[in-house]
């Protein structure tokens, strides 16, 4: 018994030299940045060369619109068919977008808007050939 107790000490000084000195209630949260849904669309929308420069609030008013036809069934073609269709093909009176912009700027928007939507938008592009 003699030699339990030298023994069982030197196991309780050992744990305890391996422990942490600091308290993790002295630890303090780093903060978490919260992109918002403009934020994170614009982003992508700044990396965009426009024909001429469109206003983030005219860039803005288009996922609202975009998500909605989405949400309504209908297709990528559907929304950008200015003939026909919804007429949602981001274009301004002083500016303009190529084809594959558009669709950048289209995904982006429903990514951040209606994500729900992101995958029949994606599937869409990719079987048409244009993503």
């Amino acid at each position: 018994m003699r030699r339990t107790v030298p023994v069982c000490l030197l196991a309780v000084l050992v744990l305890a030299g391996c422990s942490s000195s600091g308290s993790t209630a002295d630890a303090k949260p780093s903060p978490t940045k919260t992109v918002g849904k403009a934020d994170q669309y614009l982003k992508t929308a700044h990396g965009i060369a426009f024909n001429g420069t469109p206003s983030d609030d005219e860039l803005l008013a288009y996922p609202p619109q975009w998500c909605q036809g989405l949400d309504a069934g209908h297709s990528v073609k559907w929304l950008f068919d200015v003939t026909g269709g919804g007429g949602l093909y981001p274009i301004g009176e002083e500016w303009g977008t190529a084809q594959a912009d558009a669709y950048t700027l289209l995904v982006a928007g429903v990514k951040a808007y209606c994500p729900v939507n992101s995958k029949t938008v994606t599937d869409e592009l990719r079987a048409s050939g244009d993503y």
